[in-house]
């Protein structure tokens, strides 16, 4: 009979790779715990690397704007020393506390890990993209069907149309109508109404470029599929005057927003609000002791759903979690700035410890 390999035993394992999530491996780092990361998205970066990876953020204490993706490569570049092991393409779908107080975490796609504490940096949780409902187009997914785009080279010589009207539509239809290099043939934006929900420099940028011939702008939306010999060959697009014409494509790009699933946290018995986690704001610990929440997918008096505020929730939580890991390792309050402990953590070149 086959056998079980017994779990992987973390100190800490934190759900959900955004950017809160991110610090709090840097903030546990600096108290030597290492940091197990689970996450549904085959890439870190949460809500700012999947919907607006381009998109400026203004409000980081100290960086004046940087983009979503920039931010997310700060925060790797930042825990790198750490070294977290990553898991993506995991999602959480079992979880148990033990006799021995340890929580069990198994995902779908067959991890198990052994945790002394769990945080939960899941937003408002596992994003999934909302996917078109149209009968066959499914098979195409991953070969002339995507929801991302990976590697944006893949698309060059081909016909690619990209559906959807908000910033990730309009961004990459600028980005590939505007590329010298590895340039598609041709670029469709389509789009179910003249109207869209992005940042209005977009929408003018885009219109410049159809103006100009770079590009192109159908109104209407996916309503069937042409192929042959197992390729898809072009969309059928319902127009707004209810006729139905093909788009010749080689590569469509579906952006029609992510969908948020709190999925089997919800099964937790954790105390919710309004689907969100009820933590206190001395820990941020959930109404299960050694499970902390932090990020949007938490609740409490006074809350903002700001990245900065994350970083403060991660910050005590990882405090509040050392006590549990470690309770009989007494480490005195640091400065980065001034600990040669810290700073040896950090792998730079130390001062003098004050």
């Amino acid at each position: 009979m086959p056998t079980t390999a017994p779990p992987v035993e973390a100190d800490a394992v934190i759900i959900g790779a955004g950017p809160v999530g991110l610090f709090a491996v840097f903030e546990l780092g600096l108290l030597e715990i290492s940091a197990h990361v689970i996450d549904a998205l085959p890439q870190p970066g949460g809500q700012p690397g999947e919907l607006y990876p381009d998109k400026p953020i203004y409000d980081i204490p100290g960086i004046p704007v940087c983009s979503g993706q920039e931010l997310v490569d700060a925060l790797m570049q930042q825990i790198a020393p750490f070294q977290p092991t990553f898991h993506l393409n995991h999602e959480v779908s079992r979880f148990k506390r033990q006799a021995d107080g340890r929580f069990l975490l198994e995902t779908a796609q067959g991890l198990r890990l052994l945790a002394k504490t769990v945080f939960i940096a899941a937003g408002m949780g596992a994003f999934q993209p909302r996917r078109l409902s149209v009968p066959g187009i499914e098979a195409f997914e991953g070969t002339q069907l995507f929801y991302r785009v990976a590697r944006p080279a893949d698309f060059a010589g081909q016909r690619v149309v990209i559906a959807g009207g908000g910033d990730s539509a309009l961004d990459w239809a600028i980005h590939f109508a505007t590329q010298r290099e590895h340039a598609p043939e041709s670029v469709v934006l389509l789009h179910r109404r003249d109207g869209f929900q992005a940042a209005p420099a977009s929408v003018a940028r885009m219109r410049e470029l159809c103006d100009a011939g770079r590009m192109r702008f159908v109104v209407g939306q996916v309503d069937g599929i042409a192929q042959q010999d197992g390729r898809m060959t072009a969309i059928q697009v319902l127009g707004p005057d209810g006729s139905t014409s093909p788009l010749p494509l080689d590569a469509l790009l579906v952006f029609h927003g992510m969908s948020p699933k709190l999925g089997p946290i919800a099964d937790w018995q954790l105390a919710l609000e309004r689907k969100q986690l009820v933590v206190d704001t001395e820990k941020f610990q959930t109404s299960e002791p050694g499970i902390f929440a932090i990020g949007d997918i938490n609740t409490y008096p006074g809350k903002r759903k700001l990245i900065l505020c994350g970083f403060h929730e991660a910050t005590l939580a990882a405090y509040a979690a050392q006590a549990l890991i470690a309770p009989g390792k007494e480490l005195p309050f640091q400065y980065t700035t001034s600990s040669t402990r810290l700073q040896r953590l950090l792998g730079v070149n130390s001062a003098v410890d004050r």
